[in-house]
């Protein structure tokens, strides 16, 4: 089917075939769709859906769009993927606790844009380290380490890559539909044999209301497992940071006092990290109280913290991470805390408005151009519902200024309330499973 034709029967809201789809993307990969037809078909997604069996088929054609892997290995390939939070380095955790559990995870990660995070930028954080290689670094890594947590090249789903910045111009972002084959053509084209999805949701998140997470989890799910991939969901909370830090070094060094085996340092963290391997080796055919059980043990053992430090030098990082990571990471010239100005619980945290004062401080991108400053952002942030008195503190601003830590302390007070103790969520709110 030509694209105009395709284009119209979209409009009109009838089913397409799967194989127009498909022949749809691969004109979208070798450029015989134009820019104007590639806007026209995501507009017509966000007005009228795909249904289930063309989500299905988008996903699929995209995935295979480009290169897609294939790998022979002693252990289940498997990953995550997060819909974007603030403070949550998850990624880092558990990745190299999977691999000491005998999992293989080519991770294909992505960078910080608008106020979350990104793994990418997070990791290379660390001096030297570059998390953009080729193929064959990528299959070595993965193969001697268990765990790789790189870029996409240039040839991971192209045609995605090009729908995706034409949706970013034509106000075609928010569908349902574009944003689940957007996520899972890049994963699924890392030949993956389970996939755990993160699906936040709260004010940290891009999803603010559990409906709307539900619905992208369960399309997610759908789609992943009609692609032939098992995966499962959980809905998690982000009304608060999931670490108590943001920022980039500011992050790794999180991750590196609980891969030390310091549980307490982000309980949160290391509980969902725990909860989302779990549920990966059970896709991957265990128990999933038993893949719990396994993951705690590789991070309380040191044996993920060995994995991480080896994926590091992989990776053009320091040989000596594992014992030396302070000397490492890198610090902001100026470090200041933020005091609680009266008594009370902390109530409530607008988690995305830290994140923007975050990247006010230089510590994400406002554009994909910006440069980042990996040194500065938030650390020991207090909990959502800490009993506080005046002067307890309530974070540490990490800075490359005065005037810097000036806006984001004002940023920060801004973004917290001090009053009655609120209701805790559950840290995970939902799940979807297969």
């Amino acid at each position: 089917m030509e694209a105009s034709r395709l284009i119209a029967t979209l409009r009109r809201g009838e089913t397409l075939p799967p194989e127009a789809i498909a022949g749809f993307t691969r004109g979208l990969a070798d450029g015989t769709v134009s820019d104007a037809q590639a806007g026209a078909f995501a507009m017509a997604v966000c007005l009228r859906g795909l249904g289930e069996a063309g989500r299905v088929a988008l996903t699929t054609g995209m995935r295979d769009s480009g290169d897609r892997l294939r790998w022979d290995l002693p252990g289940p390939v498997l990953d995550k993927h997060s819909t974007g939070g603030v403070g949550d380095p998850v990624s880092l955790l558990l990745a190299p606790a999977l691999a000491a559990c005998g999992v293989y995870v080519p991770m294909i990660s992505g960078r910080g844009l608008g106020h979350t995070g990104g793994t990418l930028d997070k990791l290379e954080a660390v001096p030297g380290l570059s998390t953009q290689v080729d193929e064959a670094r990528l299959r070595m890594i993965t193969r001697d380490v268990g765990c790789a947590i790189v870029g996409a090249t240039g040839r991971i789903a192209p045609a995605d890559k090009r729908l995706y910045a034409i949706r970013d111009v034509t106000g075609t972002v928010d569908s349902i539909d574009l944003i689940t084959a957007s996520i899972l053509s890049k994963k699924l084209a890392a030949g993956l044999e389970g996939l755990v999805l993160d699906v936040k949701v709260g004010s940290g998140a891009f999803m603010k209301s559990e409906a709307e997470a539900r619905a992208l989890a369960e399309a997610l799910v759908t789609t992943a497992n009609g692609a032939g991939c098992p995966t499962a969901a959980f809905l998690t909370d982000m009304d608060e940071p999931l670490a108590p830090a943001l920022g980039n070094a500011t992050e790794m060094a999180v991750i590196m006092e609980v891969l030390s085996g310091d549980r307490l340092a982000a309980p949160r963290l290391h509980d969902l990290t725990v909860a989302l391997g779990g549920r990966l080796m059970a896709l991957a055919g265990g128990a999933e109280g038993e893949g719990e059980e396994k993951i705690a043990h590789a991070i309380a053992s040191g044996r993920a913290l060995e994995r991480f430090a080896a994926m590091i030098h992989a990776l053009g990082g320091p040989p000596d991470m594992a014992e030396d990571w302070r000397t490492h990471l890198p610090k902001a010239p100026v470090i200041r805390d933020v005091t609680a100005p009266e008594a009370g619980h902390l109530a409530a945290i607008d988690g995305e408005a830290l994140g923007h004062a975050v990247v006010g401080l230089g510590g994400g991108r406002k554009v994909e151009s910006d440069r980042i400053d990996p040194a500065v952002g938030l650390s020991d942030m207090a909990r959502l519902g800490t009993k506080l008195g005046p002067g307890d503190l309530l974070a540490r601003v990490h800075a490359a200024s005065d005037e810097a830590a000036d806006r984001a302390e004002a940023a920060l007070r801004a973004a917290i309330a001090i009053g009655d103790a609120p209701q805790i969520n559950d840290l995970v709110r939902g799940r979807v499973d297969p």
